[in-house]
């Protein structure tokens, strides 16, 4: 067994559902969850209820992290718009001055060229990142899943990969035009990624992240219809899952989890009828170690950038400065993931049983 220790590790897309929806999850839980997986710092996600559109919200996030001592670190993302509906700019100044790690919709694409526009010339003013769930809802209509066996098979309503492409592009669009700093959240295509990597080379402010998920599974491994394996965006098609982990390994995408808990009875429905997302915070670290490190040939060095570096810079510098615990890994013998012993209240995992190569804990 060998153990390294690295810079804290920093996860810049976590759902807590507190307030709101604590059935799923809790500040506490949540966590316990990423002192578990490793992670220093976490970026929760504002599509609780209330949605953390307001300076009030911000600081209730922030004393909940508080309140559970200090590592990991618990980052407050504010809504880009009033109750995440997509028609006004929320009060961005305001919310950045109360602490917002970064202004975001997630779970909810801002439709809107005009609103988007706003805000992000808006953010740019305040030298804020605009992160972007880039899924166009008009584009995905009732879609469930990528086309893949499993779909064809059972009858399921596709999502297009356009869906996604051109949220992607019209959102690099508004970068250059407003010269906003643009967070791409959850990639799942290769041509979306494609447009990151010229975005990148145009000079443009632009970066994304890929999930474990994503970088493990695709849409043609899926065989029955278990909706641990439904999330938005959907897993993508193995070329799709090819060229992620090649734009991980050159440093063109960074990693998170979109960790989602659900209870069970939201995740027992199938494919048509349950909720989107799985857990991530606890698996996160081995999953992706596994995959670009011993599997893609990825360097310690690049992937841990990819975990630290990367996502830190997301922040202001405020708050990246406070990200001071490490992150210890322990490379040897398969261990087995057991849902049964997770820190987090809900258990919607694909992973249960698997065996991975390596285990993160915090070092406080």
């Amino acid at each position: 067994m060998k153990r390294f220790e690295f810079p804290g590790f920093v996860d810049v897309h976590v759902h807590f559902r507190d307030p709101g929806f604590t059935e799923a999850e809790t500040v506490t839980s949540g966590l316990t969850a990423a002192s578990r997986g490793g992670f220093a710092a976490v970026v929760t996600m504002p599509n609780t209820n209330p949605a953390c559109d307001s300076e009030e919200t911000i600081r209730h996030q922030a004393s909940l992290g508080e309140s559970f001592g200090g590592a990991p670190l618990l980052l407050a993302s504010a809504c880009i718009t009033q109750f995440r509906a997509g028609e006004k700019v929320a009060d961005l100044e305001r919310l950045a001055e109360a602490g917002a790690a970064f202004f975001t919709d997630d779970g909810s694409y801002v439709c809107s060229d005009a609103v988007m526009e706003e805000a992000m010339r808006r953010s740019a003013e305040l030298c804020m990142v605009v992160s972007d769930h880039a899924l166009d809802p008009r584009i995905v209509g009732a879609g469930v899943i990528r086309d893949c066996p499993l779909a064809r098979r059972l009858g399921l309503e596709i999502i297009p990969a356009e869906a996604e492409i051109a949220a992607v592009r019209r959102d690099i669009s508004l970068c250059r035009e407003t010269g906003c700093r643009l967070h791409i959240q959850h990639i799942s295509t290769a041509q979306a990624v494609s447009l990151v990597r010229d975005a990148q080379k145009e000079g443009l402010p632009v970066t994304a992240e890929a999930t474990p998920h994503h970088l493990l599974f695709a849409c043609d491994d899926i065989e029955v219809d278990d909706a641990n394996f439904k999330m938005a965006p959907p897993l993508g098609c193995k070329e799709d899952r090819a060229e992620l982990r090649k734009a991980v390994k050159e440093g063109v995408l960074m990693f998170a989890t979109d960790h989602a808990p659900h209870p069970a009875h939201t995740k027992s429905l199938g494919f048509a009828k349950s909720a989107n997302g799985i857990l991530g915070l606890e698996t996160a670290v081995a999953v992706t170690y596994t995959v670009m490190v011993e599997e893609e040939g990825m360097s310690i060095d690049d992937w841990v950038k990819a975990w630290h570096d990367m996502p830190l810079s997301l922040l202001p510098p405020s708050l990246a400065s406070r990200v001071v615990a490490r992150t210890a890994i322990e490379i040897g013998e398969n261990q087995k993931i057991d849902i049964s012993t997770f820190a987090s209240l809900s258990r919607n995992c694909p992973y249960d049983g698997m065996p991975f190569n390596a285990k993160a804990y915090l070092v406080k």
